[in-house]
């Protein structure tokens, strides 16, 4: 394995716990843009969330999607608003919601100890999530993490959002080193699938989002339960 310099992680379901952040947003949205409960329940379920318990389901497009993507799946159910009007109020309500520290849940306890730790090791860290960079800045601000990373990037930097490798490719070029000494840690296929495309070094799974073991397993390297391991894993796999 080539040396690792530097990490990139996915933002919801990665660094934050998807369900305890998203879950009751997501409720929230569905219920502002259904126009009756028929239309909710379907917008819920062509996205991959059981609006009953809150659950979101293994390959979810709310999970992965960007909010086009999102708005285009909505878009048969509210042809007045069309998928471009429907991608502006998802992003308009989540980016209300990324601003608020009580919504936010943290993947492991102490995120910013872990980043600083992985920081000191000198790697250098950024994000790339298929959420709009001014929502993925805002949450991170609002978490008190925004300064370890100096890479951000959402669906909205890059031409292809995930699975393309695009952000991968472009955090890759800013770092200026080639994408084999980067890793990639995400909660979907998606992240891990942008990761295989981009040919980075090290593709790692965590299971802080819906997707089980079974799912990640084809494309990941290395599962862990949430980035709470990465200390050890890197300190196995790169021994000082």
């Amino acid at each position: 394995m080539a040396q690792i310099e530097a990490v990139l992680f996915d933002k919801d379901g990665t660094l934050f716990d998807f369900a305890g952040t998203w879950r009751q947003v997501t409720i929230e949205i569905i219920e502002a843009l259904a126009p009756d409960r028929p239309a909710a329940e379907e917008m819920a379920r062509l996205g991959g969330f059981d609006l009953q318990s809150g659950t979101f389901l293994p390959g979810s497009l709310i999970v992965a999607g960007s909010a086009d993507d999102i708005g285009a799946l909505w878009s048969p159910l509210r042809p007045d608003l069309g998928a471009e009007g429907l991608a502006v109020e998802i992003e308009r309500m989540s980016l209300e919601a990324s601003a608020k520290p009580n919504l936010l849940a943290p993947a492991v306890p102490d995120l910013g100890a872990l980043l600083t730790g992985l920081a000191a090791r000198g790697l250098a860290l950024g994000v790339a999530t298929n959420d709009s960079v001014a929502g993925a800045e805002r949450q991170l601000s609002a978490a008190g993490v925004r300064d370890a990373f100096g890479y951000v990037a959402g669906y909205d930097s890059v031409k292809r959002p995930k699975p393309a490798p695009d952000m991968v490719l472009a955090f890759a070029e800013a770092r200026g080193v080639p994408p084999s000494a980067l890793a990639m840690v995400g909660d979907s296929t998606h992240d891990l699938s942008a990761a295989r495309a981009a040919g980075v070094g090290l593709a790692i799974g965590v299971l802080t989002g819906p997707a089980g073991e079974t799912d990640l397993a084809p494309y990941a390297d290395h599962i862990l339960p949430t980035i709470g391991g990465l200390p050890a894993l890197f300190d196995r796999l790169m021994p000082t």
